[in-house]
């Protein structure tokens, strides 16, 4: 990518669940983007302060759109990136009944509960509840305080019809409401960044996201998708009818299969055209 971009290209080495818990990793990929953004270190690494993206895939695509979000925020950055290009990112905890998750709930690599197993090891959480976020007991419609979030995962309004197919909506009148209690990350914009509010998504650069049809997350980054397009930015979004979660590893050697190839393809292509 480097060669092909004629560009730097910096990976923050942030620390990983279970050694460290949310917001550890969101806070290390915030610092060390917020560092690398000083004028003098993108001056040290030969970098135009008028040409920086942000980036990544699946966790790191959470981790991307949450830094974004915060740099756009943050009025002591005075370099902020010009583009954020997400793979296949994972963005909300809310709904574990999306149609994509429904769809491909027995689909490797990224099975549903496996999903929910991640993110409760990522939040802190209790593995009991598993149970609880797979039937959406964490969003009943008798918790108040979820209420704002839920509507802004409202996959019925925000999915096109080719994808809602004939799936329906997991909503419980009544839930279990120890499990916000203990985990009410799950309700944190820096943990879920689909929920942030639009005054938010409107300070958002121009971005690049790509999905794939055989993988639980897709429909989180088709929502995001659609949620900064009515927010005014401008967004280009690759979807993949044969792709699956993981699928961009597959572009390099030694297996060269022919979605992986394509998925990296055209994310370079992007990015060099736009950056």
């Amino acid at each position: 990518m480097a060669e092909d971009l004629n560009a730097v290209v910096v990976s923050v080495d942030y620390r990983l669940a279970p050694e460290v818990h949310f917001p550890e990793q969101y806070n290390d990929a915030y610092l060390g983007t917020k560092h690398f953004l000083l004028p003098e270190v993108l001056a040290k690494y030969s970098v135009d302060p008028n040409r920086v993206a942000v980036s990544g895939d699946s966790a790191g695509g959470n981790l991307a759109a949450a830094v974004s979000q915060q740099l756009a925020l943050d009025s002591s950055v005075t370099n902020k990136p010009k583009l954020q290009s997400l793979i296949y990112p994972v963005l909300q905890a809310l709904d574990f009944n999306t149609p994509s998750y429904q769809q491909n709930r027995d689909v490797p690599i990224l099975y549903r509960p496996l999903m929910v197993k991640f993110w409760l090891e990522y939040l802190n959480g209790d593995p009991s509840f598993i149970h609880s976020l797979l039937v959406n007991n964490h969003t009943s419609l008798d918790l108040s305080q979820v209420a704002t979030s839920r509507e802004k995962v409202n996959w019925t309004s925000l999915l096109p019809s080719a994808l809602k197919k004939n799936y329906m909506p997991v909503v419980q009148a009544t839930g279990t409401p120890k499990v916000i209690q203990e985990v009410p990350a799950l309700l944190d914009v820096r943990a879920a960044p689909l929920i942030a509010d639009e005054d938010v998504l409107k300070l958002l650069p121009q971005t690049y996201v790509l999905t794939c049809e055989h993988d639980v997350l897709r429909d989180d980054g088709i929502m995001y998708a659609r949620r900064l397009e009515q927010a005014g930015i401008r967004v280009t979004h690759d979807h993949y009818e044969d792709g699956f979660h993981g699928c961009m590893i597959f572009g390099l050697w030694p297996t060269y299969f022919s979605i992986g190839i394509r998925t990296m393809h055209n994310y370079i292509k992007w990015l060099d055209q736009n950056l």
